[in-house]
């Protein structure tokens, strides 16, 4: 079966220079606490996920042990759910879910055999999973779906991917939608088959809030529900839910950066993101980065040898 595109990720991050992106948690107002990343590891060929205080500081492995990847805070700040292989060998593992106080885990089984599942997108409540579903073989099934926290049950299926894929990305803080990239659309060139939608939990269409060529496997809303960020080769862009006011947010690095990933702070003040700067011919300089709302006041957090991305940002309290 074709690896989903939360999976297939993870192999490729040595093309550093893709600055591909992954999804990023509901934010929900809340304190604004520590940032959990993934940094790969040459020597595994893989993603180790860390969390640190917004500052750069006590950065701490999440997982020893085990290679995981696309961590994203509970609302609440005492979960990170991530995508990591079953403990148990088998390959069919949705979602594990981790607590960064004491290392201790529990993994929820895809529910349907037949419907490769990758859930890792929390609601506003913390009770539901937002997924990327679907069969290499049966591209009726792709979509996006959403399980319970709990016990990985009560598959739901929300969007038809009309033979690409979609990618959820973001609930919004109420919990009534959840933004979503489509990728790979038939009929579309390469360059602009792909596009970012919003769709109603409860059921409905879905609608396209972005131009056709903007979607990167990156999107956050806002804490206060008015805007949702996402990359667009580099920059960090925002776009009202409704589609409206599609924006660029200057961020203040230099022309030689580049940046993804983009998360905001629960506050809402400040975005977490990916810092890519090429300081010659055959190196690079990259990490963790975080920046006000407006893209000012940039503070790079790590300074990795190998690749730091997909940070999320958390309201579990800070560590001294």
């Amino acid at each position: 079966m074709r690896k989903l595109i939360a999976l297939a990720l993870l192999a490729g991050l040595a093309a550093l220079a893709a600055l591909t992106a992954l999804p990023a948690d509901a934010k929900v107002p809340g304190p604004t606490g520590r940032i959990a990343f993934d940094r790969f590891d040459p020597a595994l060929d893989d993603n180790v996920t860390y969390t640190a205080n917004p500052d750069g500081s006590d950065v701490q492995p999440l997982l020893p042990g085990y290679t995981s990847a696309s961590p994203h805070w509970s609302p609440d700040g005492s979960q990170i759910a991530v995508t990591a292989a079953c403990t148990d060998g088998e390959e069919n593992c949705a979602a594990t879910i981790v607590n960064p106080d004491t290392g201790s885990f529990r993994q929820l089984k895809m529910p349907d055999p037949n419907l490769f599942t990758a859930c890792f997108v929390w609601s506003p409540d913390g009770q539901r999973l937002a997924c990327e579903g679907g069969n290499d073989s049966d591209s009726s099934v792709n979509g996006v779906y959403t399980i319970r926290s709990s016990d990985g049950g009560g598959l739901t299926r929300l969007t038809n991917a009309g033979g690409g894929w979609d990618f959820p990305l973001d609930y919004s803080p109420d919990g009534t939608k959840i933004v979503f990239g489509r990728f790979d659309v038939p009929g579309r060139p390469e360059k602009v088959n792909s596009a970012l939608f919003v769709v109603p939990v409860a059921g409905g269409s879905a609608r396209r809030i972005s131009p056709w060529g903007f979607a990167d496997n990156q999107g956050s809303w806002s804490p206060d529900g008015t805007k949702i960020a996402f990359e667009h080769f580099g920059s960090l862009f925002v776009v009202r839910p409704d589609g409206t006011g599609l924006a660029k947010i200057p961020l203040a690095i230099d022309g030689r950066s580049r940046a993804g990933d983009f998360a905001w702070s629960p506050d809402g003040t400040r975005i977490v993101f990916l810092l890519f700067t090429r300081t010659g011919p055959r190196s690079f300089q990259e990490g963790i980065a975080t920046a006000n709302a407006d893209g000012s006041n940039v503070r790079r957090l790590t300074n990795s040898p190998t690749f730091d991305h997909q940070a999320d940002w958390g309201p579990h309290p800070l560590t001294p």
